[in-house]
């Protein structure tokens, strides 16, 4: 049994992870930290795992008892606390802070989109888990920069309000964020800093504008990306283009038909669709920002780890209705 810490247990990502891994047939949780929440029980905070679990949460546990430390700190937090860790800590660490997701903060960390370097994931020690943004847009365009078919590219993409965090804050609160719709940090979101090493990296020499719009969605959980660059690509070739890159990868699927968002929500799937109107190729990305966009990713980085299988433990049910 994979033997999983927590640190920074009250968040939303914590409460996915915990929720994910009380089912993970190869792992059980060691300890859940929080400092704000020290002897309190988890289900005081995550009151949906009422009757799932009687763990409560731990101030300063021993790390050297877990095999893999999940980081869910907020960001800037998560360097410090692995520079602090014991010489003789030997377990593995998943980050799902923005710490050590680009090249030049990296210190030994693997960037851990496995659609994108799976093989790397699995040899790895330590995991930058990628942002939900970054990783509804990178599935919408890994195919295309690594096909050298990039261009000029325009995103425009829709948030749910659990991706701001659960510290509350004017632009989360319910009574704002109901039947509402804002725009935010437009053409200057953090996440554009791991999207643009991606692509530079596969399609060597781009360096095209990645012109992204963030939105602020009147729902909870999911990600829609509507991006749109000039293409050279029929729309089959597109299509078939999408279709090969992605095989061999169970979390991400190309839909023949327009998505929507309760196909992923829920789950760690992301859906990819691909249409040509004229010069313009337009693709749709959507994820679970909780779930593919960062805790169910950090347990599919977590299954590559440790040699299990992708899916392991994470057959989540989307959302219906």
């Amino acid at each position: 049994m994979i033997k999983a810490g927590i640190i920074g247990g009250a968040g939303y990502t914590a409460g996915e992870l915990i929720r994910i891994l009380i089912n993970h047939p190869e792992a059980e949780i060691a300890f859940v930290q929080s400092e704000s929440n020290a002897g309190n029980l988890i289900t005081d905070v995550h009151t949906d795992l009422i009757g799932e679990i009687g763990l409560k949460f731990t101030d300063s546990p021993d790390v050297r008892e877990s095999d893999v430390l999940f980081l869910c700190m907020g960001h800037g937090r998560s360097k410090s606390y692995v520079d602090g860790l014991p010489d003789d800590f030997s377990g593995k660490i998943i980050d799902l802070s923005n710490d050590f997701r680009l090249k030049k903060d990296a210190e030994g960390f693997v960037y851990g989109l496995p659609e994108l370097q799976r093989e790397k994931i699995r040899k790895a020690d330590r995991i930058a888990n990628p942002g939900c943004f970054a990783t509804a847009i990178q599935l919408a365009l890994l195919p295309l920069a690594a096909a050298q078919k990039l261009d000029e590219v325009h995103i425009h993409a829709v948030t749910g309000s659990t991706g701001a965090g659960q510290s509350p804050t004017p632009t989360t609160h319910f009574s704002w964020r109901s039947s509402n719709m804002s725009v935010y940090k437009a053409f200057s979101h953090q996440h554009l800093g791991e999207i643009g090493e991606t692509l530079a990296g596969l399609q060597k020499g781009f360096d095209k504008p990645l012109n992204f719009v963030p939105v602020r969605g009147d729902f909870p959980r999911g990600i829609m990306a509507s991006v749109y660059l000039n293409s050279d690509l029929s729309g089959d070739d597109a299509a078939k283009l999408f279709r090969g890159y992605y095989e061999g990868h169970p979390f991400t699927h190309v839909s023949e038909k327009n998505p929507d968002l309760k196909m992923v929500v829920n789950t760690n799937k992301a859906v990819v669709y691909v249409k040509k109107y004229g010069k313009k190729l337009h693709i749709i990305s959507m994820i679970d920002n909780l779930l593919k966009g960062a805790s169910g990713q950090a347990v599919q980085n977590m299954n590559l780890i440790f040699g299990l299988d992708e899916l392991t433990g994470l057959r989540l049910k989307p959302l219906a209705f």
